[in-house]
This record gives structure tokens, sequence and C-alpha cells, in this order.
């Protein structure tokens, strides 16, 4: 949650309409409400909202033609449509027809509103920072997509030729790469591109929660089950689900996945009932998978089942010829937004951007353009804007070489745990002590313990050198 969410809550019920906007805003959220349909779409006319929760059944104008017009006017917002449990069959259509989610009422379980809430903006925020190599319009042959690199080209090849198979795609690379928009490209592409594309993250949910999103359940199967629910791969029929970060999938679920991959079937939780489905899975990961299936934290026969044709992103440092154009659309698209529109870089901005190594891909490239955007008061971004901290240089000397294959390689391996000494240790395949000898070698401990090179690390020397009163600790 941004503390930029806004939220626009459209119900003509009163009393639901208050209760929907107190919880929204006990829980840090910006909420405007609409009465109406139409009072609905002029406000949707006048601002831009990151959320819109509406209901479906409404005097003047439906929550049907709320979602069509966001979808035609504003078609990065998402949209979670409320219905009454004797129109359930409408919900389905309207998330058919593009909306993140439903709800049912009568709601009276706040942390239900909340998780919803929560899990639509989470998605919506991790595909702004993949969609970040989508351009303003579409370009010939590429769809909209910004690069244009040789690696990029191939990865383009490759889910072009996939596209019009129903074939599981295995989507792998580091976080921020571009996973989820390539996976949109793919289901577009295809003949599939009339149905829906549904996306779950399976690290943002706990076990129980996620087997209920995927294969939905029936009422009474658990406490706070007041009505049957219908799963992500229900809402998917016809179309494509996109699982993101399989590799944290649980064992339990793994096996539940490989049949409903195998046969196309499932039953939801709490009932008997088998459920026919026709989706095709695209799934991704940041994780190492084949190491994931030696160590017995993943089954072998999923892994061969999802890689039936894998697709490998590289990281954004492997295509600098990428870095500036995806710069520039950041510029273009952010300026505006935030009314501080920039014509361009400046040399020594360029150069900066471009020798930068970006661990955190094309998501920190954004982050950076647009603190960028903000700091920036002349015509063009200078390099005192982007805020960037350099990465600590690799030693020199007779061995230079290896010392320096050696640095990049626990550089990636901590970039890829996020900084957790132990699972990079065992990712290079050394013990703890000695990878601490290494860091502190190499000048790559930070405060508190986090390695300089690896973001938290460089928060933490950010932090460090802040004056305050913490300096005084």
């Amino acid at each position: 949650m941004s503390a930029r969410d806004n939220i626009l809550v459209v119900d003509d019920e009163p009393a639901f309409r208050l209760f929907v906007s107190t919880v929204l805003r006990d829980a840090g959220y910006e909420v405007t409400t609409a009465q109406n349909g139409a009072e609905a779409l002029a406000l949707l006319g006048a601002r831009h909202f990151h959320l819109v929760l509406t209901d479906l059944r409404m005097p003047d104008v439906s929550g049907m033609e709320i979602l069509e017009a966001v979808r035609r006017d504003s078609a990065d917002t998402p949209v979670i449509v409320i219905t009454a449990f004797g129109t359930i069959e409408s919900a389905v259509e309207a998330t058919r027809k593009g909306a993140a989610d439903y709800l049912l009422k009568p709601l009276k379980d706040p942390k239900e509103l909340r998780r919803v809430v929560e899990r639509v903006l989470r998605e919506r925020s991790l595909e702004d920072a993949v969609a970040a190599q989508r351009g303003p319009q579409a370009g010939p042959g590429e769809d909209g997509i910004v690069g244009q690199s040789p690696a990029l080209r191939r990865v383009l090849e490759l889910a072009r030729s996939v596209a019009s198979s129903p074939t599981t795609v295995l989507l792998t690379g580091e976080s921020g790469t571009g996973k989820e928009i390539i996976a949109r490209a793919i289901h577009r592409w295809g003949p599939r591109a009339e149905g829906p594309f549904v996306a779950v993250n399976c690290a943002a949910l706990p076990d129980a929660l996620l087997e209920s999103e995927l294969f939905g359940h029936e009422r009474g199967a658990f406490t706070g089950a007041v009505a049957q629910r219908r799963g992500r791969f229900e809402l998917a029929h016809g179309g494509t689900l996109f699982l993101d970060e399989v590799g944290d999938m649980s064992p339990a679920l793994q096996g539940k996945l490989l049949r409903v991959l195998e046969t196309q079937e499932f039953e939801r939780v709490g009932g008997a009932r088998t459920v026919r489905v026709d989706v095709r899975v695209i799934a991704a990961t940041n994780a190492d998978l084949g190491a994931a299936v030696a160590a017995r934290r993943f089954r072998e026969d999923l892994y061969y089942r999802l890689g039936v044709f894998p697709i490998h992103l590289p990281p954004l440092r492997e295509r600098p010829e990428d870095i500036l154009p995806l710069a520039e659309h950041f510029l273009r698209r952010l300026g505006p937004a935030l009314r501080k529109p920039a014509a361009g870089f400046t040399g020594e901005a360029k150069e900066r951007l471009q020798a930068y190594a970006w661990p955190g891909n094309v998501r920190e490239l954004e982050n950076v353009v647009e603190r960028a955007v903000i700091l920036t008061r002349g015509e063009a971004v200078g390099l005192a804007e982007l805020s960037l901290l350099p990465l600590p240089a690799p030693p020199a000397g007779d061995d230079g070489e290896l010392k320096a294959l050696e640095h990049a390689a626990i550089l990636q391996a901590l970039a890829d745990t996020s900084g957790n000494r132990r699972q990079a240790a065992q990712r290079l395949g050394i013990g703890l002590r000695t990878l601490q000898y290494r860091l502190k070698h190499y000048g790559l401990t930070g405060r508190r313990g986090r390695a300089a090179g690896t973001p938290a690390g460089r928060e933490a020397r950010a932090e460090a050198a802040a004056p305050g009163p913490a300096a005084g600790r």
C-alpha cells in the first residue's frame, strides 16, 4: 500500500458505502465516495484513482458501465465489483471483462475487504513495475514493448513463437525484469486474446488463502466462507492464468497444481464436485527451480511440466541498449503525472544511467526516474537528481580478473536473495563464515550486517550517513 493510493467507492446504499469507506480509511487509504454511477463517472473524468470499488446493480448507471468506462479511459486502474450473492454470475462476467476481483454482499468481515484491496493494489504495483517495458503506443511488430537490444528481441521472438500454442510457458529471470509483461504479450498474441488474463502472485498469500484463491471454495468450507467463491482457475476459463513466483508454492499445492495442468480438473476447497476448465498456464519465478528440485523443495514432475517452453528474461545490466529508451519512456510518462515535465536527461545523467549496474532491474530504474522527476527544477534531469549510490569497485591486483568474477558472483547472489547471507552462501556453495570473510575482504559489509552492494545495504549506508539523532547512538 502506498500513502498515495486513492480509492473510489461507488454504491447507492449509504450504510454499505459508509462501511466500506470507513474500513479503507482506517487502513490508511485515501477514499472518495460516489452515491450513484453518474456521480462516479463525473469523478473519474475529473481525476485519477488507483482503484475503483463499485456496486454492480445501481438504478442509473450500472457498475458494468463504470467498469467499461474505466477499461476504456484508464485501463491501468483496477476495478473491484461488489454484488449480492444472487448475482454472482454477473460478477464473474464482469471479471471476464476486466474486473480485478469481486466481493459479495453482505460484506461483514473488514479483514476480507482489506485483504482483497491490498492484493489488487499489490498486483497493480507489480504490473506497473514490469510494464516499464510497454511504450506509450504500440509500435509495429513490438506491441508497445520498449527496447531494441538483441537480448530483448530474442525474448520477443520466443514469446511470439509459443503464443499460438496451448503450451505451458515458464518465464525465469530476476525480479523486475518484466516477466508479467511478457506473459501478457503471449496472451495478447495468441488465440486466447479475447479471453481473460488472470494473474496470481503465489508468494503474496499463505497456503490456505492461496489454495482458495486458485481453486475457489464452497460455502462453509472454513470460518468466514459465507458463500461459494470461484477461484482464479475458473475466472481464467477460456484465457490465461499467470502464476507469478510459482517457486514459492508449498509442496502440497504443487501436487494440486500438477493435477490441474495434466487434467484441467479440480475441486473447490470444501467441495466434492469436479470442476473442469480450459486454461493456458504461464508461470514465472526468480528462483532457480532446478536447484529447488535438487534440494527437494520443488516437485520434479511439476518442474518439467511447467518448463515445457522456458523463456529466460535477461537482467537490465545485460541489455544496456534498453536503459536509456526505458528511462526516457518513464520520463515521458511520469513527468506530466507529477506535473513536472522534463525535456530529457543531461549528457552526464545519461552516462551515469548507462554505467550503473541496476541490481533492481526495470523496477529500480522506474523508481530512480520518479525520484529524479520530483527533485528536478530545470528542463532536464541532471546527475544530481539521479540519487544513485555507487556499488563497490572490484579489487585490483595480479589476479584481478578472478577476484572481479568472485566479487560479481557474491553481489549477484546477495541481490538474488535480497541480502540474505545464509541463502546467498548456499547459492554460492560455500559456508556462511566463508561468505562473511569474503564480504569483509571486498569491503561489502554495511551497517547492521547488511551487504553494502545490495539494495538493503545501500539503504543502510544512506541511513548511516544521514544526520540526526541516530548519529549519536
